[in-house]
C-alpha cells in the first residue's frame, strides 16, 4: 500500500464519516446471462457453452434471486439499521459486471425445459412503478455471456422477471451486449419492445483473420448490415474492438477503427486482448503455439486508438471507452464513480449497503444454490474506510477528468494526501498523473501505464 499514516483531515481525531453516498438507494442493476454458442479462446468470463437446455432453468433461477432477500434489505428501515451499524464500504471490484467478467467450471444434466412466456408479452415501460416492493432505475445491464443469445420468447421472459421488481425511470439507459449474428430482425424488435435502448456489439474486428484467430462466428461483411438494420430502432449503438491480437499490425488496427467509425456508433470500447490462465490462449500461448504481440506494437495500436477517435469526435472518457457527446455508458460510470448497484446471475457482484458481494461463478453451481433456496453469494466483504478511499482512488483514476478533491473529501472524509501522499508523488515526479487544482489525473502518459499506477494506490 502507499501513502503513510492516515488520519481524517475534516474531522481531525475522528472516525471517517460514513458510506459513500449511503442515503441513496441505488438506481443501477446489471443481469449476467451466461450463455453462447461457443466459448472464444481468449474468453475468462462467466459462461457456459452449448447449454442451451439450460435457459429454462436459468430464467427461474433468475426469477428466484432477484424475488430474494437483497431487494427486501433495501428496504429504508433496512437500510437506515445498515448505516448505522457498518463505518466502512467497498466499490466495486472492476471488471466484474462490464464487458469483461471473470471464469465458471461447468458440466451438468438438464433440470428442465426451456422456460417460455405464458402468453406474447408486450412490454410497456413506465417511469411508474409496477407495485410493491418494486424499485426504479436509470440504468440496466444485460451482460454475458450473449445475453441475445437466447430465443425471442426467452428473451421475452427475462425482461418479464426483471421488470416484475424493477421500473424504469424517465430517461433511463437499457444496456444490452449483443453478437453480431444474434441479431434477426424479429429479436432486434423484442429488444426494442422491452425497453432496450443501447446496443454494445461485439464486433472485435474488420479483420478476418482476425477474427477467425479470435474464433468469433461472423465475418467482417456481416457488421454493416447488422448496424444498419440495428439503427431502424436504436439511436444508441456502441462497438466492442480488441486490438493486440496475434499477426495484428499497426495499419490492419487502424482498417479496423476507420472502418468501425464510419459505421457513425455512438461508443467505442477497446480492449488490448488479455492471456489469462485457464483459457485456450492461455494455453496455447504456454506450449508456444501462440505470442503475444510486441509491446511497443500494443502501444501504438492503443495510442493509435486514441487518435483516430479523437479526430473523429469521440470523447475519450475512460480508460477503454470513447463515446460521441451525450453518448457516455451511464450504466458502467456508476462502478467507475463508486456507487452502489444490484447484480443478478451467476458470477455477478453486486454493492450494497456498503457491502461488496459476488455470486458463486459456476454456472451450475449457481443454478444448484438457488434451486435448493441457498444464497448464491460466494464472497462478501466490507472494506474499512481507508482501504474503501483507496478503492475510490483506483476507480475513479480510470475516468478522464479523474478524481475531485472536494468531492473524495466529502465521499470518504480523507483527503487525497492522507491516503496516498507518496504514490500520488511518485506518479507525478514520473510524469504518470497531473494536478488540475481541483483534480488528480492520469497524464496522456499515464494512460499507458494506466494499470501500474492504480495498482500502487490499493
Amino acid at each position: 500500500m502507499s501513502g503513510g499514516t492516515i488520519t481524517n483531515s475534516s474531522q481531525p481525531g475522528k472516525q471517517p464519516r460514513g458510506p459513500i453516498d449511503s442515503a441513496a438507494m441505488p438506481r443501477s442493476a446489471y443481469i449476467h446471462v451466461p450463455f453462447c454458442a461457443h466459448r472464444c479462446g481468449y474468453c475468462d468470463f462467466t459462461l457456459i457453452a452449448g447449454r442451451d437446455d439450460l435457459i429454462g432453468d436459468y430464467l427461474r433461477a433468475l426469477g428466484r434471486e432477484i424475488n430474494g432477500p437483497s431487494l427486501a434489505a433495501m428496504s429504508p428501515n433496512a437500510r437506515q439499521d445498515s448505516d448505522s451499524e457498518r463505518g466502512g464500504v467497498s466499490p466495486p471490484v472492476l471488471g466484474m459486471n462490464s464487458t469483461h467478467s471473470e471464469p465458471g467450471g461447468l458440466r451438468h444434466p438438464a433440470q428442465g425445459e426451456n422456460a417460455k412466456p405464458e402468453e406474447p408479452l408486450t412490454l410497456a415501460l413506465s417511469p411508474q412503478g409496477r407495485g410493491e416492493g418494486t424499485r426504479e432505475l436509470d440504468t440496466l445491464f444485460f451482460g454475458g455471456g450473449t445475453p441475445t443469445h437466447p430465443s425471442c420468447d426467452q428473451l421475452r421472459e427475462m425482461f418479464r422477471i426483471v421488470y416484475e421488481r424493477f421500473t424504469l425511470a424517465a430517461g433511463a439507459e437499457v444496456s444490452v451486449e449483443a453478437n453480431p449474428l444474434d441479431l434477426t430482425d424479429e429479436k432486434i424488435d423484442v429488444l426494442a419492445d422491452a425497453g432496450v435502448n443501447r446496443i454494445s456489439l461485439g464486433v472485435q474486428s474488420f479483420s478476418t483473420e482476425a477474427l477467425t484467430l479470435l474464433e468469433r462466428d461472423h465475418s467482417p461483411s456481416d457488421i454493416a448490415d447488422v448496424i444498419a438494420r440495428l439503427k431502424r430502432r436504436f439511436d444508441n449503438v456502441s462497438l466492442d474492438l480488441i486490438f493486440g491480437v496475434p499477426g495484428q499490425s499497426l495499419e490492419d488496427w487502424r482498417v479496423t477503427l476507420r472502418r468501425a467509425i464510419s459505421l457513425g456508433p455512438t461508443h467505442v470500447s477497446t480492449y488490448g486482448l488479455t492471456w489469462e490462465q485457464g483459457t485456450a490462449f492461455g494455453t496455447r500461448r504456454d506450449r508456444g503455439e501462440l505470442a503475444p504481440i510486441d509491446e511497443e506494437l500494443e502501444r501504438s495500436q492503443y495510442a493509435l486508438a486514441m487518435d483516430e477517435l479523437a479526430t473523429a469526435g469521440f470523447e475519450h472518457y475512460e480508460i477503454s471507452n470513447f463515446a460521441r457527446p451525450g453518448y457516455r455508458c451511464r450504466h458502467n460510470e456508476v462502478y467507475w464513480s463508486g456507487d452502489e448497484y444490484w447484480a443478478f446471475g451467476p458470477g455477478a457482484a453486486r454493492y450494497l449497503n456498503g457491502r461488496r458481494e459476488t455470486n458463486i461463478r459456476s454456472v451450475l453451481g449457481w443454478l444448484a444454490k438457488l434451486e435448493r433456496g441457498e444464497s448464491p453469494v460466494a464472497e462478501a466483504e466490507e472494506l474499512e474506510p481507508a482501504h474503501r478511499a483507496r478503492e475510490l482512488i483506483f476507480l475513479g483514476l480510470r475516468r478522464r477528468e479523474g478524481i475531485a478533491r472536494e468531492d473524495f473529501l466529502r465521499r470518504t472524509g480523507f483527503a487525497l494526501e492522507d491516503i496516498a501522499v507518496s504514490a500520488i508523488q511518485t506518479n507525478t515526479a514520473c510524469g504518470w498523473l497531473e494536478e488540475t487544482g481541483t483534480h488528480i489525473r492520469l497524464t496522456s502518459e499515464g494512460r499507458f501505464v494506466a494499470d501500474r499506477v492504480v495498482a500502487e494506490f490499493l
